[in-house]
Parts: structure tokens; C-alpha cells; sequence
């Protein structure tokens, strides 16, 4: 029965994770949502969800999280989906160390640490599945948003290695990889943007500003941009499955970036990659 499967969601304030917060819960699963604010919290509540506080920046907060989790799944957990994340622009050579480190507590440590405070229940119950939400720069670099990649490519490797070191577990780790969703997240990326960024003082003083006049932009600002079902679908085939996938494309982008990683030179690719990332 998919109401006795727990699913922990993070990052579930909009976009992608609410989504499939209440997505997951409208088909039976017994989803806890989280949310770094509590006015978030307290909103997601107010909409029939089951909803905690996790702050993935901080040890603390995901320590009584995941009790929290526990205690409302009866010390049970099926699925853990971690999606909370932000994307900070930049040219590498503008990132502050400060800046650099925040992006990864967030996106990278976080997710590691809450990872592995679930792992071991997971492993004692002899199945689990862990989903990470990676993205197309997971494995294909654009410029100009040098923190997001490193962190997205580290999510990458470090999925691939815990997906080696579970096999026999009966704990499956599959990556998500969306390309472009609407959601918020070009809306934060352009805070973060303006936030840590010195644009008027780069050598990028142009294409920042490009940049930005892209970010501002509402609704969709790429070609093929899906909503944040066609997540779901893969999200639910990964939860669902027998032998749940250990990537999965969502949108046309990725697909394709994916097969022209395979057969372009790196030369042939970074021209492509300029170009995208233009």
C-alpha cells in the first residue's frame, strides 16, 4: 500500500518540491514536507500538508527533522527526495570563497548530511530509495554559473559512488535531471545574483547584465520548458519501480546535452556550452 510509504520531501516551499508534495500525497503516499522558513511551514500546513522545518544549512535543524520525520512515520521511512536547493550565478573568478561555501552548505553538505542520518534506517529496513534533483549542469558546465555547477557535478559523483556502495541493500539512489521547470528558482537565482555578485565591477559587466535581464523575465525564459509534473513523472517511476532508474531526463535539454556529451569532442562541446549558456 502506498499509504504505509513515507516520503520526506525538502526544498517543498514551491516550485518542484511543492509540486510533488502534493502530487505524491494525492496518490497515497504519506508525504512530510519540509521548508527552511516557517511562514512556509505554516502556509504548506494550511494546504492539508504534513509540513516540518529543515534549514540544510544547519546540523542542528536537520537533526530534529529527521526526528521529527520519524516520530510521524511511526520510525519508518520509504523515500527520501532531496530537491532543496538555490542557484547562485557568477563567473568563477567573481565567487567569494564565503559566497562559494554557501552555495555548497545548501546544495551539497546538507543533502550529505540528511542523507546519511536516514541511510542506516533504510539499509535496517532493507529498502529505501533516495532521489537527488540534479540538473543539466550536473554534467554539463555552462559559464557564468560556476558555484551551481560544482556543486550540482558533486551531488553527481556522489550519487554514483552511494548508488555503488548500496547495491544489495535493497536502497535504490536514482539522479533527477530537469533542465528547465518553471518554478522560483530563476527568482532566487537573481537575488543571489545581485546579493554576492560585484557586477558594475566584472570583466562580465555585460553578460551580467544580460543575465539579469533574463532572471527578471516572468514565465518561461528557455526553449522547452516543462511544468513541474513531468518531475513528478519521473519522481513516481523512481519511488514506484522494481528497478527505478539511475538517471532520469525530464526535458528536452537534458536529453540532448546528454547524447552530445557522448559523442562530441570536449572542444565541439564547450562551443555548445558557450552557446547554451548565452
Amino acid at each position: 500500500m502506498k499509504g504505509n510509504k513515507s516520503v520526506l520531501i525538502t526544498g517543498a516551499s514551491t516550485g518542484i518540491g511543492y509540486y510533488c508534495a502534493k502530487a505524491l500525497q494525492a496518490d497515497g503516499f504519506q508525504v512530510i514536507a519540509s521548508c527552511r522558513k516557517l511562514t512556509d511551514v505554516s502556509r504548506l500546513q494550511a494546504d492539508g500538508l504534513t509540513c516540518i522545518q529543515l534549514d540544510l544549512t544547519d546540523s542542528a535543524s536537520i537533526e530534529r527533522a529527521v526526528s521529527q520525520t520519524l516520530e510521524l512515520t511511526e520510525g519508518k521511512l520509504y523515500g527520501l527526495f532531496n530537491n532543496g536547493a538555490y542557484g547562485q550565478p557568477g563567473a568563477v573568478e567573481d565567487l567569494s570563497r564565503d559566497v562559494l561555501r554557501r552555495q555548497f552548505e545548501t546544495n551539497v553538505f546538507g543533502w550529505l548530511e540528511l542523507t546519511n542520518k536516514i541511510l542506516p534506517l533504510m539499509i535496517q529496513q532493507g529498502q529505501g530509495r533516495i532521489i537527488q534533483n540534479s540538473s543539466i549542469l550536473g554534467f554539463a558546465a555552462m559559464p557564468l554559473r560556476g558555484a551551481y555547477n560544482a556543486s550540482k557535478f558533486a551531488i553527481e559523483g556522489l550519487t554514483d559512488t552511494l548508488r555503488l556502495e548500496l547495491d544489495g541493500t535493497g536502497v535504490y539512489v536514482s539522479l533527477i535531471e530537469p533542465g528547465p521547470i518553471l518554478s522560483d528558482f530563476r527568482k532566487n537565482a537573481l537575488i543571489a545574483l545581485k546579493t554576492n555578485i560585484d557586477t558594475d565591477k566584472s570583466r562580465f559587466a555585460d553578460q551580467y547584465a544580460s543575465a539579469i535581464q533574463r532572471l527578471s523575465k516572468p514565465g518561461p525564459a528557455a526553449p522547452f520548458t516543462l511544468g513541474p509534473e513531468a518531475v513528478y513523472r519521473r519522481l513516481k517511476h523512481a519511488l514506484e519501480s522494481d528497478s527505478p532508474k539511475p538517471r532520469y531526463c525530464v526535458t528536452f535539454p537534458t536529453y540532448l546535452m546528454s547524447i552530445l556529451q557522448r559523442i562530441l569532442s570536449t572542444r565541439m562541446m564547450d562551443r555548445v556550452l558557450r552557446r547554451a549558456g548565452s
